[in-house]
């Protein structure tokens, strides 16, 4: 079974912490949330979370995905923790997933996890003048190598079940995207 960790901060986008968390459990994948402090996290729109631990408690603990919520101020805490940055290196230098929406591609970046790469994340989030060797899109959820980016709140379910693929493969990513009753995609407006 994959394991991934979600790290909360105070400010965090509740939509995409739950949508994550969500989506990949509904998955299978063994799923643990760490506040980056004890106790409960208030997101940004008043929601409040509650970590399954706290980030001290899983810093030796392997993760196959390590999946980043975005938000304001969120992403800036998570940014800020560099016991979280040395995990994300940690990560990569494994060859592992990391993966981020929203602002929160910004911790990537700062740990150097975007360079060389395409990326993608909420608009303004992720500045193109100080990101020279990061080739920027606007695509919803981009995965370069073993990065996943994604945009914001509106990309969450495609986030979170491109990451259900990516850990489990593409028939569980069927599975639980079909319970979901998601709209199928439609290429033109109606009139």
């Amino acid at each position: 079974m994959a394991r991934a960790l979600v790290p909360l901060a105070e400010g965090c986008e509740e939509l995409e912490a739950v949508t994550i968390i969500d989506i990949l459990r509904r998955a299978g994948v063994e799923v643990v949330s760490a506040g980056l402090d004890a106790g409960p996290v208030t997101a940004s729109r008043g929601t409040v979370l509650l970590p399954d631990k706290i980030l001290a408690e899983v810093l030796d603990q392997d993760f196959d995905l390590i999946a980043l919520p975005g938000g304001l101020p969120g992403a800036n805490h998570l940014d800020a923790d560099p016991r979280l940055r040395d995990l994300l290196v940690r990560q990569a230098e494994r060859g592992r997933w990391c993966a981020a929406v929203c602002a929160a591609p910004l911790v990537l970046a700062n740990a150097g996890l975007l360079t060389g790469r395409t990326a993608t994340s909420y608009p303004g989030a992720l500045d193109p003048d100080a990101l020279t060797q990061t080739r920027l899109v606007e695509e919803p959820v981009v995965v370069d190598g073993r990065i996943v980016t994604s945009r914001g709140p509106g990309s969450a379910m495609d986030f979170a079940l491109q990451l259900v693929e990516l850990l489990e493969g593409s028939a569980k990513r069927d599975e639980v995207e079909s319970k979901l009753e998601r709209p199928p995609r439609r290429s033109a407006q109606l009139a």
